[in-house]
């Protein structure tokens, strides 16, 4: 509030901004349900039009038309279970799919083979396995049933029909349709039990900081109704299809609105208790903590919702689709942090310190000015971190040598990092149903029967293709698609002549593993190789293929997209700190900051969560998150580094900032770290790496990049590293 606004004015303001942010979150809170309606889980839609395997599924769409997605039950039992299986395949076609308002049955959304015949149980060559194959009409797939997805509706209907028929056989619902069914379940604890942890964190974090039954859930009411706003702009993009969302980019938007919100009410809230105590008014004391907040806060939001929008030039539509969520969410943190938060903060009026209690700030007068204390006095009041700031500037150069050597030694891990990308069915970090029902298949199949590889190549070039994709290791059967073949017939039952379309054939590849394995991926960037080889005009589809696709893709959007974001950053910095050489040394730092996290990261995935590998987007998001969210801390501190430096000189200035921001900092890192690592409670590998990788890295940010290598560095060259300023002095 403007020291200057008549008095009568102040309250009024108040109630009106208070109302309107509740009128925003009244609407948002009736949007909350709805996100996951326009949530797309299905990673071949994300892949750019230009992928080779989207212009293969492309060309099979014209030998297919018909196209569908198998749901498979897979069963643990022998030849004479055959009988058992069939049956109860007979009956639950005609099972209504639980909770679908049309009234369907299984058999109505099931495809049949050409000669009308329905799915068959079919025994494995061991003959200790039986397999079904339910071929689900692809457009009905892609449909809702009321809030929930077709494949969850589908999949539950039949797992509940297996239970209840009481076969005493093991068996499991799987299949690309069994494990959309399982990744949708797993996304659903997304709009409950994620917030829930998160704010549940974050609330002990702050009773612990501010001491207060108050403050915190004023904070974290300023959260939740930011949260509200950038749902109803998020939903509307997604809902116009002008942006992709998928489960995971929500949950990202969710931690980094509550983290970011939290972090910002931090910052402005421990200037206003600073200018209490110079100020009597509250309104006054606000005005001035707003207008000192205002530019690091305003640059830590700007940095980081650039950084965010450069993914925007990301070829992965989840990574795209990310940036735009991202940044409303930072958007809206930003500006309910600045008006929302001051307004709760003055309900109470000339009495708005109550908000504090009981640990309120008394006003002090003239003793409590800015320049009045002496550094030594400063520090003594910041307790612990006026320790560190007096232990760093006695020996800035030691100080610092021995932090960079530290985040050296942890980036020598760096090459250990597994970044080759995971298969779909190994995103999980629990069993599920679908991921057990593949690993029957391989057992007992050819698991990737169910979905092979599609080579489209020219006519006069099948047989030679034919017979180099048969030479790749890890194929099983190769064939070209003939018309029977494509209207359901098993490869080799009738003798015609191939399916041509445009001068073209499609050649099918069987694997032994199944196509969402990490090693079906691997086959499928040999298969295609050998194929470009045959025809460098040839096309690789298929599952495994877009896979690959998605690996190759995250590996160009790191070439382009860190540097443009570390560029953005260093610009951010220059105008906010009116330097060129502290913006270089700060970046420098974030960077081995980032590689320093990523080894410790290595270490930690190869050697105690020993998983199966990394998926292919984390090392990009994760490079975005921490280099745009951990330059925040410096940020703040070099902001008010600079503020001390105009008054006290360059190496008080950085000893007087870290004395005073310590506190502050320490808790938003904290804070940030808490809210990332709650990610983990979502049973897939992706939010569980990038959860980690995240809070280490932000904390390492906390403790040893903001606390000790940047001071140290900052301390060790003096008023050169605000060059080409002539105002700061040594």
């Amino acid at each position: 509030m403007h020291a200057n606004m008549r008095p009568w004015l102040r309250p009024i303001l108040v109630l009106v901004v208070i109302v309107a942010w509740l009128a925003v979150g009244g609407a948002g809170g009736q949007t909350f349900g709805k996100l996951s309606e326009v949530q797309e889980n299905d990673s071949a839609a994300f892949l750019p039009s230009s992928a080779e395997s989207t212009a293969a599924a492309r060309a099979h769409a014209e030998f297919a038309p018909a196209s569908s997605v198998p749901a498979l039950l897979a069963v643990e039992g022998g030849a004479e279970d055959l009988a058992t299986v069939q049956s109860f395949v007979d009956e639950v076609m005609s099972a209504p799919l639980e909770g679908d308002p049309e009234g369907r049955a299984v058999g109505e959304v099931t495809l049949t083979g050409p000669g009308g015949e329905g799915p068959q149980a079919i025994p494995s060559e061991d003959g200790e396995a039986i397999l079904v194959s339910f071929a689900i009409d692809a457009e009905v797939f892609d449909s809702q049933v009321g809030e929930e997805s077709f494949a969850q509706v589908f999949v539950e209907t039949m797992r509940a029909a297996w239970e209840e028929a009481d076969t005493g056989l093991t068996g499991y619902v799987t299949g690309p349709a069994g494990l959309v069914a399982d990744l949708t379940a797993a996304f659903a604890g997304i709009d409950g039990i994620l917030l829930l942890v998160a704010l549940g964190v974050v609330l002990v974090i702050l009773l612990i900081v501010y001491r207060s039954p108050v403050l915190p859930f004023l904070v974290l009411s300023t959260s939740m109704i930011a949260l509200t706003g950038a749902i109803i702009a998020v939903y509307a993009l997604a809902n116009a299809d002008v942006i992709t969302l998928n489960g995971q980019s929500q949950g990202i938007m969710f931690i980094l609105v509550v983290g970011a919100t939290t972090d910002y009410a931090l910052l402005l809230v421990a200037r206003y208790r600073e200018e209490l105590l110079r100020t009597e008014s509250p309104y006054t004391a606000l005005a001035t903590a707003w207008k000192r907040s205002l530019e690091p806060i305003a640059a830590s939001a700007g940095t980081v919702v650039l950084g965010l929008l450069v993914l925007l030039l990301s070829d992965l539509k989840s990574n795209s689709a990310l940036g735009p969520a991202g940044a409303i969410g930072i958007a809206a943190s930003f500006f309910a942090a600045l008006t929302l938060l001051p307004a709760l903060l003055l309900i109470g009026g000339k009495h708005a310190r109550g908000v504090f209690w009981p640990a309120m700030p008394r006003y002090r007068g003239d003793e409590a000015t800015a320049t009045a204390d002496t550094v030594e006095e400063v520090e003594r009041r910041s307790g612990v971190w006026g320790r560190v700031s007096r232990g760093v500037d006695r020996h800035p150069r030691r100080v610092w040598v021995a932090a960079a050597l530290g985040l050296a030694i942890l980036a020598a891990f760096l090459p250990t990092f597994q970044s080759g990308g995971l298969g779909e069915r190994d995103v999980f970090t629990q069993q599920t149903d679908s991921v057990s029902g593949f690993e029957l298949l391989e057992e007992h199949f050819d698991a990737g029967a169910t979905s092979p590889m599609r080579i489209i190549t020219p006519e006069e070039s099948a047989a030679e293709m034919v017979e180099a994709v048969s030479a790749v290791e890890g194929v099983e059967t190769v064939y070209v698609l003939t018309p029977a073949v494509a209207a359901g017939a098993p490869p080799g039952a009738v003798e015609e002549d191939p399916l041509v379309i445009d001068g073209r054939v499609e050649v099918n590849a069987i694997t032994r593993v199944a196509a969402s394995s990490s090693a079906a991926t691997d086959i499928a960037a040999e298969v295609r190789t050998v194929a470009h080889d045959v025809n460098p005009g040839a096309l690789v589809g298929g599952q495994a293929a877009e896979a690959l696709d998605t690996r190759l893709t995250s590996e160009r959007d790191l070439r382009v997209i860190l540097p443009t974001i570390l560029v953005v950053i260093l610009l951010v910095l220059m105008l906010l700190l009116r330097s060129v050489l502290a913006p270089v040394l700060i970046i420098l730092a974030n960077v081995l900051s980032f590689a320093a996290t990523m080894g410790l990261s290595a270490i930690v995935f190869n050697h105690v969560f020993d998983f199966p590998g990394t998926d292919a987007a984390v090392p990009l998001l994760a490079f975005v998150f921490l280099v745009a969210l951990g330059v925040d801390y410096s940020i703040f501190l070099m902001s008010r580094a600079r503020e001390e430096s105009l008054l006290h000189g360059s190496r008080e200035g950085i000893r007087r900032a870290l004395a005073v921001t310590g506190g502050v900092i320490t808790s938003a890192g904290i804070v940030l770290a808490a809210t990332f690592a709650a990610l983990g409670v979502i049973p897939l590998i992706f939010l569980a790496q990038l959860a980690f990788i995240v809070a280490a890295g932000v904390l390492i940010d906390t403790f040893v990049v903001r606390s000790l290598l940047i001071p140290g560095l900052i301390g060790d060259i003096g008023r050169r590293a605000w060059w080409p300023s002539r105002k700061i002095r040594d």
